[in-house]
């Protein structure tokens, strides 16, 4: 599924909603948090978790569902680095990379109102992996 992190609600998934909006607007602040030092780019991924949940209501249907998306962060130039947070050294170490992916797997909640699109109700996200290409390490030519 394509998801409002990694198209920046330019897919029209969902009707409009406070955890689309969340949703939208976490893509446009992470896509800018570097300036002109750095890209964010964010990209749907294969979910292995392809398992559905539905309950009908009586006003439509109640949705449960899981998506996965990967977050692609890289250095604009020469002499910058990315420096892992403390909550990516389950995959990363303490160096600095030229680029790192992270892939996160999210569960969403949604309503399905009779004859109308989707409405995301809540959703929550956890990282599930991170792998990146390490800054170069420098030597000293020794004469």
């Amino acid at each position: 599924m394509v998801d409002n992190f990694a198209t920046g609600g330019t897919t029209k998934v969902f009707s409009p909603s406070k955890a689309a909006k969340r949703q939208i607007t976490v893509h446009n602040e992470t896509g800018t948090r570097y300036g002109d030092r750095g890209t964010t780019t964010f990209a749907g991924a294969t979910n292995p978790y392809k398992d559905t949940y539905a309950v009908k209501t009586t006003s439509g249907v109640l949705l449960m569902f899981s998506h996965t998306h990967t977050q692609s962060d890289a250095v604009a130039g020469p002499g910058l680095q990315i420096i892992p947070g403390e909550d990516d050294r389950a995959w990363l170490r303490d160096t600095g990379y030229t680029s790192i992916k992270y892939t996160f797997v999210c569960n969403d909640a949604a309503t399905i109102p009779s004859r109308e699109r989707p409405r995301l109700i809540g959703y929550t996200c956890a990282r599930t992996n991170a792998s990146g290409l390490p800054v170069a390490s420098r030597t000293t030519a020794r004469g």
